[in-house]
């Protein structure tokens, strides 16, 4: 690590969740560089390209698309893999990052597509590894991953035109790999759900199927483990008055720049002891199952007596911040944690044992094998 290594923090991607990672990303990059940190914001943008732009800029900066003076860069794999600028005659010019904040929701900057990039560029970065961030977007896979380690989940099934499921509705369906709002309808029999799986543009990479609990109660906590394993105070965010879901636009956007900050909550939440000492047990096993890193936000629904892990958000918005302010943590002090964390480690190693040349000497012309 050079002296003068500089944290960055990623933003934007290609991806439905876009704008709610500017927002995060701008919180982040303003908040180090309040804290002297001296950050560097890249941004990557609609069309998958990346830029670095300055870290003054305000969202508004974006809503229109690419903001005046991005100066492009490349993320290069290999040897000389990182972030770099473009210089003259095509020469670039490697920028010297200690490690990279993630502030990428959804898919492809969630679901260990940008991770795997980061491993194979060398880049160090925070949030989950690939496997963790693939476990965490696959909504099946970590439903059947908590099944097999009997931690409470709902049964989830595979939305198909085949899809069979005991007994009636109503359902809740929701896109398979996707953030926790966006495409999420509730349908209030399996002929609607199918026929929401053929028809909304978001389920159709895949779409899962869940009983609707129109009574349980949404529990949340926030883990992390920078710089020990560490659990926040319980959350009970406040459904709408008349018992609706929240959509994305409330969620997200009605609170304005605060976003998930300012949406209407009980925290702590008032639970029965019993309750919270099995939710925080729940989020221990979640922890080591999911392969959780760095910082992300576990959710539970409370059925009566019924106590169910509901999906895990390994770059939550804000990055989980809220419950870390109460826990007397600042936005600047958790990014910080979450830095020294990943610049810590290694950067991911890809192991060649085995491929020494033995078979490919001895494989004969490719003529006969093609025979």
């Amino acid at each position: 690590m050079g002296a003068m290594s500089r944290p960055a923090v990623c933003f934007g991607s290609p991806s439905p969740e876009h704008d709610i990672s500017v927002l995060t990303g701008l919180q982040a990059v303003h908040a180090l560089g309040g804290a002297g940190a001296d950050p560097i914001a890249l941004y990557w943008s609609k069309s998958g390209d990346w830029y670095q732009v300055s870290s003054s800029l305000e969202a508004t900066d974006f809503a229109d698309g690419l903001p005046r003076n991005a100066e492009p860069v490349k993320l290069l794999t290999g040897s000389e893999g990182g972030f770099h600028t473009e210089g003259r005659r095509g020469k670039t010019q490697l920028l010297d990052i200690v490690a990279v904040v993630n502030c990428c929701h959804g898919v492809p900057g969630e679901d260990g597509t940008l991770q795997a990039m980061f491993d194979l560029a060398g880049v160090r970065y925070t949030g989950p590894s690939q496997w963790g961030a693939a476990i965490g977007m696959d909504k099946l896979a970590f439903s059947a991953a908590m099944a097999t380690a009997n931690i409470p989940s709902l049964d989830t099934w595979a939305l198909t035109d085949s899809t069979e499921v005991p007994g009636p509705g109503p359902f809740i369906v929701k896109p398979r790999f996707g953030g926790s709002s966006i495409g999420i309808e509730v349908a209030q029999d399996l002929d609607t759900a199918k026929a929401l799986a053929r028809s909304q543009p978001l389920l159709r990479e895949g779409a899962i199927l869940q009983r609707y609990l129109a009574d349980a109660i949404d529990l949340n906590i926030s883990v992390k483990t920078c710089p020990d394993r560490a659990f926040s105070v319980i959350e009970k965010p406040l459904r709408a008055p008349d018992g609706h879901i929240y959509t994305y636009v409330e969620k997200y956007l009605d609170g304005g720049a605060a976003g998930m900050a300012s949406a209407p909550r009980e925290m702590p939440a008032e639970l029965d002891p019993k309750i919270e000492g099995r939710l925080r047990s729940y989020a221990d096993a979640v922890m080591d199952v999911a392969l959780v890193r760095s910082v992300a936000r576990i959710d539970f629904l409370l059925d009566g007596s019924s106590l169910y892990v509901n999906e895990i958000n390994t770059t939550p918005g804000s990055l989980s911040w809220y419950f870390w302010a109460h826990e007397g943590i600042p936005f600047a002090g958790l990014l910080q944690q979450m830095l020294q964390e990943a610049a810590s480690g290694p950067t991911r190693r890809f192991r060649t044992d085995g491929a020494d040349g033995v078979a490919l000497r001895g494989a004969g012309g490719m003529a006969r094998k093609l025979a």
